[in-house]
């Protein structure tokens, strides 16, 4: 039983002649969200490990290496391959984690012989915080480039500063000594297109200059994204968690991860984001580090040769991710623990937090938002929250619940849609479509036209003295009779009303944008715009709730807090909660997120209100469905991953659900010394599973070992090359000793080598829940299910082969079957009947024949 055929049937190829041959998985490619051939190239080493060289261990169920070394194996040369993953496959974790034991043995003994070995032995050991450190380094530098870039670009849409062309907008103005508080952002280094192009600054041929001006950019970035990623990276697109995941689990994408998908992500991730299509940049960031985390374990033999600990260092990568895009550390170890992760020893979480620290640190240096911070919209609160504020956060956290939901079926149908019509085949014409449409909606709304992570800043900021947002329009109360330091909640002016107005379509336009733009063909992330949709709705939930609290400050929910004068509520609040909740309803964090949100706003006393908010949010999402948007998309590309989070309730066996079942032709398994090359080349192009059980022969059915379709066709392709007399008709031995052959007979190819000694095994009545925790904790790629210790046991084909033999081998046969069917310890060999030369040979026959029939009938 194959792991990926548990819910993932016939997702194999059909054939495999060679190992070098290229893929024709098209739907698979298209679901990870590109259209390309699969040609070997540069980045196909770096993540299927080819090459490694391949090392024979034996395993038991307990995952130990096995000390009794056959001479044999001894004897044999390492076969190049043996041991290595074919892409779109999943990894053995037992024999990775048996190959890091013997290797860290193996330097141990070593390490004491000499000073180079003592020093090979400390390089072995501090390679993992190398690697983390190496791979924090360059997050870091890249998140702040990435920031930078951004800012400058989304800017050029709108105009161009002249005195320093590297400059955006607000870098423009600072220096200035011309600007004034109202218009602060408005300078004369400053220009808008229209003033370069027509001369005009105000008017209706400079706001449709500047309107066409902005289309332009915005279609140019789109496009120019766009075909970065078809030509030199299809896999740069989309957010990248659902296949991080995926990879985390195990799974082999052979180029996902490569210095190419790095280098293109990087730069496309600042032209999808200038363009101003839905679309956040924190996603992706957790690709980009990851992508440097493969890259550079490869410096390391520790991680290159092995692809369990490599997964580890993926781990820690994705800390570092977050820890760059939202300027939280601890969120994003967190975050890597809670929604990427597979494996997740402990020291995987000290060296996350590490990772995490030194790529917020370099962020911090590079201070690409000019504000000190190392996120753009870092916002502090001084108002308390009040108990009966429980009842709005709660409400917001429906919405979250109800947008996730929503939002999730939504986006899962377009994507279906597209990979099952002609629409999907267009990727360029699709993005430009979608960035047309963003553009010519966006730009006449002020609060669409933003950078999205401004327009949250915005949302999340509150009303001071300094701000002169349309928020903050507020009526002048001269009649306070108490005066504090801060602004005491006051009646919304005209600009507030003209605000909710233009929040209220930019709501509806970030909704329906949103489910089109997450999984097209350009790196797009999902944090930001489901916070803006929470920041908005927040928003205008805490200025409904703010006025209410104004106007009606006797009734008594608010006597006892909101006196006149006071400041009670804090509209900022609220657009946090609501872009907690939204976040959480999309994706299904929870301890994650509040502590991301916690550390963007640096307060303890909001964890609360951002605790209730968020588990309201889990909560109505999973009465519509339990999966995350993430999840969702691995289902839709139909990769192998069993989530740890999922609870399955089977009420089959082990018996009911393998390969083949009990009305299927019977099962394909290798003898280990009694087929041919050709059989088993044969075999291999006629089936397509992952690998086959070596058993003693057809008649006992006893189980030997289990061989690796992979190692099977490189050990068999190596042989031919490299040792003279292999031919179609050489006789494939598995076996410790070699059986005696007629002289005639060509060369004999040992295979022991490549043979899992003991694979995992279990009982045709074991439950499915058991089998499935098996699989979801060991991280088996198969598990072989025997009955009576057989992995097959045909009863008839047992009978007939009693009465079939010859009679001078009755004794020996029957011995041999009763032997099978009792489960002995025993072996029963050809010189053991000597002591039946005295009794009669037909009588013996027919008195053993009775008691298996007997025997037959009992067991059923």
């Amino acid at each position: 039983m194959e792991s990926e055929q548990l819910f993932h049937r016939g997702y194999y190829r059909n054939s495999y002649n060679s190992i070098t041959s290229a893929s024709s998985d098209e739907e698979l490619l298209d679901g990870a969200g590109a259209i390309m051939d699969f040609q070997t190239s540069e980045d196909d080493n770096l993540l299927d490990g080819d090459t490694a060289v391949g090392t024979h261990y034996t395993m038991t169920n307990g995952g130990s290496i096995n000390s009794s070394t056959h001479l044999l194996d001894l004897l044999d040369e390492p076969i190049p391959g043996v041991g290595t993953y074919d892409d779109f496959h999943t990894i053995d974790w037992v024999r990775e984690k048996c190959k890091d034991r013997e290797r860290h043995r193996r330097i141990n003994s070593k390490k004491k012989e000499s000073a180079w070995e003592m020093t090979k032995s400390l390089y072995d050991a501090w390679s993992g915080w190398l690697v983390v450190t190496l791979t924090g380094l360059a997050s870091g530098a890249l998140a702040g480039l990435i920031d930078i870039a951004a800012d400058w670009m989304t800017d050029l849409k709108e105009g161009i500063c002249l005195s320093a062309l590297w400059y955006n907008h607000e870098q423009c103005c600072w220096g200035s000594n011309e600007t004034t508080f109202e218009e602060r952002d408005k300078c004369p280094q400053w220009k808008t297109w229209a003033e370069l192009i027509i001369g005009q600054a105000e008017g209706p041929g400079s706001y449709i200059m500047n309107y066409i001006m902005y289309i332009f950019w915005a279609l140019s970035f789109a496009f120019l994204a766009v075909s970065l990623v078809k030509v030199f990276a299809p896999y740069a697109c989309g957010s990248g968690i659902p296949e991080i995941k995926t990879i985390l689990s195990g799974f082999i994408i052979r180029g996902y991860l490569g210095k190419w998908t790095l280098m293109i992500k990087t730069i496309t991730l600042v032209l999808a984001v200038a363009s101003g299509l839905s679309l956040g940049k924190e996603g992706p960031l957790v690709h980009v580090a990851c992508c440097c985390g493969n890259i550079f374990s490869y410096l390391f033999p520790k991680y290159s040769t092995n692809e369990a600990k490599k997964r580890e260092v993926l781990s820690a990568a994705s800390a570092a991710g977050v820890s760059v895009a939202f300027g939280a550390p601890i969120g994003g170890v967190l975050f890597s623990l809670e929604e990427v992760s597979y494996y997740f020893p402990l020291k995987t979480l000290w060296r996350s937090f590490f990772a995490a620290l030194v790529a917020a640190f370099v962020l911090r240096s590079i201070n690409p938002f000019g504000n000190s911070r190392l996120v753009l919209f870092y916002v502090e609160y001084h108002t308390p929250w009040y108990l009966f504020e429980l009842f709005p956060f709660i409400l917001l956290g429906v919405f979250g619940g109800l947008w996730g939901a929503f939002f999730i079926r939504a986006n899962i149908a377009w994507c279906r849609r597209r990979k099952s019509t002609k629409f999907g085949k267009y990727p360029v014409l699709e993005v430009i479509i979608v960035a047309a449409i963003t553009a010519v909606i966006a730009f006449p709304n002020p609060y669409t036209r933003l950078n999205t992570s401004e327009l949250i800043k915005e949302l999340f900021t509150d009303c001071g003295p300094l701000e002169s947002s349309s928020l903050c329009d507020y009526r002048n109360d001269m009649n306070a009779s108490k005066i504090v330091d801060d602004i005491p909640d006051r009646p919304a002016g005209v600009g507030v009303y003209s605000a909710i107005w233009q929040l209220c379509l930019a709501l509806i336009f970030k909704i329906i944008m949103t489910v089109f733009t997450f999984g097209i063909k350009v790196p797009s992330g999902l944090f930001i715009p489901s916070m803006a949709i929470g920041a908005i709705a927040g928003r205008i939930v805490g200025i409904a709730v703010e006025q209410l609290a104004y106007y009606h400050h006797d009734w008594f929910i608010f006597k006892e807090w909101c006196e006149v004068g006071a400041d009670c509520i804090t509209p900022g609040l609220y657009a946090m909660v609501g872009a907690a909740a939204c976040l959480g309803g999309v994706t299904r964090m929870t301890v994650s997120l509040v502590v991301i949100v916690f550390e963007l706003t640096g307060g303890l006393e909001y964890i609360v209100p951002l605790m209730a908010a968020v588990m309201t949010s889990k909560w109505v999402g999973d009465a519509f469905g339990r999966e995350g948007i993430y999840e969702a998309h691995i289902r839709l590309n139909g990769y192998p991953f069993l989530d740890a989070k999922e609870e399955f309730t089977h009420t089959t066996l082990a018996a009911d659900v393998m390969r083949p079942r009990r009305s299927d032709p019977p099962l394909a398994v290798l003898t280990q010394d009694n087929m041919t090359v050709d059989d088993i080349e044969n075999m291999i192009n006629e089936t397509s599973y992952n690998g086959f059980p070596v058993i003693m022969s057809k008649e006992s059915q006893r189980l030997v070992g289990f061989a690796l379709r992979r190692d099977l066709t490189i050990a068999i392709e190596s042989a031919r090359k490299k040792q003279e007399g292999i031919v179609g008709s050489s006789r494939v031995c598995f076996a410790q000793h070699t059986p005696s052959l007629p002289a005639e007979s060509p060369r004999p190819l040992k295979l022991r080598s490549i043979l899992d000694m003991s694979p995992f095994t279990v009982t045709d009545h074991t439950p499915m829940e058991i089998v499935v925790d098996i699989f979801r904790k060991l991280g088996l790629r198969q598990c072989l299910v025997t009955h009576n210790g057989l992995v097959t046991l045909n009863w008839p084909y047992v009978l007939k082969l009693v009465f079939s033999v010859q009679e001078e081998l009755c004794a020996f046969a029957l011995l041999e079957v009763l032997h099978l069917v009792i489960g002995g310890a025993m072996e029963v060999s050809r010189d053991g009947c000597t002591a039946l030369a005295d009794m009669s040979l037909s009588s013996f026959c027919h008195t053993v024949t009775e008691l298996l029939i007997q025997m037959t009938n009992l067991i059923g």
